[in-house]
């Protein structure tokens, strides 16, 4: 390298390249002068906004509302840099409460494009109308007719910036990018009415009403598919000082290109982190590939929010950003849960006798779906019964097929007694409870639950259940514990009663109790008679709780009249009644609230979980409500923790089985 080579000299910019150096940061395409502009409006209170496009924004770009407009005395200085009404100290950075705040758009906008405003206030006599170029006004404001408000003219944007011209997309393309812009504040700001028209046509491209909603404007503008599947939710939480507002798909609905609308403070802006989160929870609900919609409004303290960090303004910055991400989160996996009934897919049965796969494989030849992958979602179709087919027999004598449709058996003791009025739940123990079970919810697990099918029961303990093409074991009797239990604790005090029919004497059972092996009764332990009318007292002096919470009925002469009914078509057993009761009595913290509605569910749940097995005419009866209750239910109302995770087992895996066929 020659030593005779010398630095460049450093050189101070013209002015005039140094604005439109910033403005080319600021404006990069139609789209973004649209956004700072209807972000103009809106601080100006309008309530309709229209505009008009020719050639997708490049050749004019035209923004009509009618706000407060500006003053005649304002027109000489508005687009200069750094002129703004909402913003004169760095400070009030803290409180901004407007979109718009560094005063550059207009300027930016004046260096790029020929620039021209016509405004009138409600307290002028006529409007004003003035052109710009490089920030500076061009001559004096012209007196015109004119309603109040303002009509904002940019044309032929990046006119002196060829570079930047050529780069953009075609004209169809930015005007389905300005169209983009436009819907999501309509969305957002549904008492504001917005039109958007291609200059030259009589029908608008976009037209909102004013004083909509947020859930029908995104019927006009998304369509039905998208609205009929919409779920809506809102969440404040007092810890991080944040509020949500929400409208997201359920997961019947999914789509190849991912929406999600997010304003943080009534700014639109992009969250990556926020966008991979909800992303995450929805992964496990819907096919590869396929994202949903969602809306998602975020109000925080404007001390907590910082809005200057992009040139445009579309990234911010907020206060415990990762602990609000994963609070969001939580809310969204809740509120999905149950939303998928409906949901279809691809399957393919093999039953025995089948004709060969390829005779009955899908007219779309273009993809080859191998035998090893085909995954059965209808349990209805082919069950474990249909390959052993038990005879059972029945009370008549003859005999029937296990496979077969199995009723359950009528038992005249129980009666289901509707529950009265929802009423709100406001104490702070069964709140936290709640919100305990929600936020131990393993999602991975979750969404096992959820897309599994039941294949068939072993015994009282054990069931089989599909998931994809994996076969696994589960322990359901510590699954519908855990059910039970979350059911408890969600139908806290509005609990639907089974009305024992007739009412059963309590200190009879007490004293069947301890005649169990399960009681553990010694003779040190005293009278069985003293201790089951000990046992009664309790219970009856502590009946009004067990009423008003969990519809357990015990009259002041110590009957026992209902018991909570916590999934439909569901029945405790008779056969554990009597242990339940003494451990209620014994085993419930009766004297601490938070412990005492923690230790009496946990025992009823425990109590629930427990299937009357019984060999004989009976026998079919636990096999049915395994298939057509507890499953579904586990289904539709579990939230499992991950402790769950122990109690299921994987037996084996179609792409194994098929290695071993292989070689064999």
């Amino acid at each position: 390298m020659s030593k005779d080579l010398e630095p460049g000299v450093i050189r101070k910019l013209d002015e005039v390249v140094v604005n439109r150096i910033a403005a080319g940061e600021i404006i990069q395409r139609p789209a973004n002068a649209l956004k700072e502009l209807l972000e103009n409006s809106l601080d100006a209170q309008s309530s309709h906004i229209q505009v008009q496009v020719k050639a997708g924004g490049l050749k004019l770009l035209q923004i009509q509302d009618n706000g407060t407009g500006i003053r005649r005395e304002d027109l000489s200085i508005v687009c200069e840099r750094f002129t703004t009404s909402k913003l004169s100290r760095f400070e009030d950075l803290a409180q901004i409460a407007t979109f718009g705040f560094r005063g550059e758009a207009l300027a930016s906008i004046s260096h790029v494009a020929h620039l021209s405003i016509q405004t009138k206030t409600a307290k002028e006599k006529c409007g004003y109308k003035a052109t710009y170029a490089d920030g500076m006004l061009q001559g004096q404001p012209k007196p015109c007719a004119g309603n109040q408000g303002t009509i904002i003219s940019i044309e032929d944007l990046f006119y002196n910036m060829p570079q930047r011209r050529q780069a953009l997309r075609s004209p169809a393309e930015e005007f389905q990018r300005l169209s983009e812009v436009l819907t999501r504040y309509a969305v957002h700001n549904p008492k504001v009415g917005f039109t958007l028209r291609k200059q030259g046509e009589a029908q608008p491209a976009l037209r909102t009403p004013v004083g909509s909603s947020r859930a029908e404007n995104i019927r006009i503008v998304y369509g039905s598919s998208i609205s009929k599947e919409l779920l809506e939710f809102n969440h404040r939480d007092d810890v991080f000082k944040f509020e949500a507002d929400c409208l997201i798909t359920q997961v019947n609905y999914s789509s190849k290109k991912s929406q999600m609308l997010l304003f943080i403070n009534q700014r639109l802006v992009e969250s990556a982190a926020l966008k991979t989160a909800v992303d995450s929870v929805y992964s496990t609900y819907l096919p590869r590939g396929q994202h949903p919609f969602v809306y998602m409004s975020l109000t925080l303290p404007p001390q907590n929010l910082d809005v200057n960090v992009h040139p445009t303004k579309h990234e911010v910055h907020f206060l415990y950003q990762d602990e609000i991400i994963e609070k969001i989160k939580e809310q969204v996996e809740a509120r999905l849960l149950g939303s998928n009934s409906t949901r279809t897919f691809y399957k393919q049965l093999r039953l025995p006798g089948a004709p060969d796969l390829d005779e009955t494989q899908s007219a779309d030849k273009t993809q080859r779906i191998y035998p090893k992958e085909l995954v059965r979602t209808d349990a209805s179709e082919q069950k474990l019964d249909k390959f052993l087919a038990p005879l059972v027999k029945s009370e008549s004598g003859g005999s029937f097929s296990s496979s077969q449709e199995a009723k359950p058996l009528p038992d005249r003791s129980f009666r289901v007694t509707a529950a009265k009025k929802t009423r709100e739940v406001r104490l702070s123990s069964v709140l936290d409870m709640r919100q305990r079970v929600e936020r131990q919810c393993s999602v991975q697990l979750r969404s096992t639950l959820k897309n599994m099918v039941y294949v068939g029961c072993v015994d009282e303990r054990r069931s089989l259940f599909q998931h994809e093409t994996r076969l696994y074991l589960c322990n359901t009797r510590v699954f519908c514990e855990e059910l039970f239990y979350q059911r408890l604790v969600y139908d806290f005090q509005n609990c639907t009663e089974i009305t024992m029919n007739p009412s059963l004497p309590l200190k009879e059972l007490l004293v069947l109790s301890l005649d169990s092996e399960a009681a553990g009764w010694t003779p040190e332990d005293g009278d069985k008679a003293e201790l089951a009318a000990s046992a009664a007292e309790i219970l009856v002096k502590k009946a009004p709780i067990m009423r008003e919470y969990f519809g357990l009925r015990i009259s002041e002469m110590g009957q026992l009249e209902s018991l909570p009914s916590l999934v439909p078509q569901y029945r405790p057993s008779i056969a554990h009644l009597p242990v339940y009761l003494l451990r209620l009595a014994t085993e419930v913290d009766w004297d601490q609230e938070a412990r005492c509605f923690e230790t009496f569910c946990r025992e009823t749940a425990r109590f629930y979980s427990q299937l009357y097995w019984r060999e004989g005419s009976d026998a079919v009866h636990p096999r049915w409500t395994m298939e057509h209750v507890i499953f579904p239910a586990l289904k539709k109302f579990l939230l499992p923790p991950p402790r769950l995770k122990d109690q299921i087992y994987e037996l084996t895996n179609l792409p194994t089985l098929y290695k071993v066929f292989e070689r064999c």
